[in-house]
């Protein structure tokens, strides 16, 4: 089998582990989309993993997929995960367990009405490395974050008061993974992520993990759940996040591989969007 990873970093510990699974048999070639030409006649790959998010990169797994190439997750997919506001509605629209969000233009004209009840959540409408995330108290908070990030497109959520952890679900195929790690709005923060054993989680919570899946037409993602007096809200869903340090991660990831590569697994695809998305 020929396999792609798309991503501008192979040395990934996930895709490093992974990429060591399958090398004794079959060939894997990284491809950094920002540089990287489309694949001539002959040239394509039997799958392709899409580790960026990046416009260039959807753009490029986008006409790989054109040409028949199997790309996990789509660029579909992962294009709807990146825009906040999009997210919320499909999970909503879906029945999900998703925070209330409501959509703001930019972070100056949020400020400007001065009409907030505090405290909430303010994140970047677009997801992307360096985003802002922020849980907001007062005016004055507000204010500091709009000279900073005043033409910023953002989402504004109500903080729900919880343990002050975040559940992190990952799935990788059929494969689900867990951990803890300590919120980064609790404060202060601690690194690292705990691990948690997935039978230990309340009932129904890896079913709402696992319809996030089919909601989101996603087969490799992360889904960050608040427990609200024993009760999951979903506050996030990753693309293909890094999954770090969880045992058999790899090798869930590399049979999947395998499986989408030998046709039988499909890549999900999502419905088209009602949200515009602006990658």
């Amino acid at each position: 089998m020929r396999i792609g990873l798309l991503t501008p970093a192979p040395d990934h510990p996930l895709l490093a582990a992974a990429t060591g699974l399958l090398t004794p048999r079959h060939r894997v070639d990284a491809l950094d989309p920002a540089h990287a030409p489309d694949p001539g006649p002959g040239e394509l790959a039997d799958v392709y993993l899409l580790k960026t998010r990046t416009p260039r990169a959807l753009a490029f797994a986008r006409r790989l997929e054109e040409r028949g190439a199997p790309v996990l997750n789509s660029a579909a997919s992962t294009g709807r995960c990146q825009d906040r506001t999009a997210m919320a509605e499909v999970a909503l629209r879906a029945g999900l367990p998703f925070v209330a969000t409501a959509t703001e233009p930019s972070l100056a004209d949020l400020a400007a009405r001065g009409d907030m009840s505090y405290p909430v959540v303010i994140k970047s409408r677009h997801s992307r490395r360096h985003d802002l995330v922020a849980r907001v108290d007062d005016p004055v908070r507000l204010a500091v974050l709009a000279a900073e990030w005043g033409d910023e497109p953002v989402v504004v959520q109500r903080f729900t008061p919880n343990d002050g952890w975040d559940h992190k679900l990952w799935v990788v195929g059929d494969h689900v993974f867990a951990g803890l790690r300590r919120s980064e709005l609790a404060g202060p923060v601690r690194t690292g992520t705990e691990p948690l054993r997935t039978d230990a989680l309340p009932a129904g919570w890896l079913d709402i993990v696992r319809r996030v899946g089919e909601v989101f037409a996603l087969d490799v993602y992360g889904v960050d759940l608040l427990d609200v007096a024993g009760s999951p809200l979903i506050v996030d869903v990753n693309a293909f996040p890094g999954v770090r340090g969880q045992d058999g991660a790899p090798e869930a990831l590399a049979d999947l591989t395998l499986r989408t590569a030998g046709g039988t697994h499909h890549p999900r695809t999502p419905a088209p969007a009602t949200t515009e998305q602006v990658a």
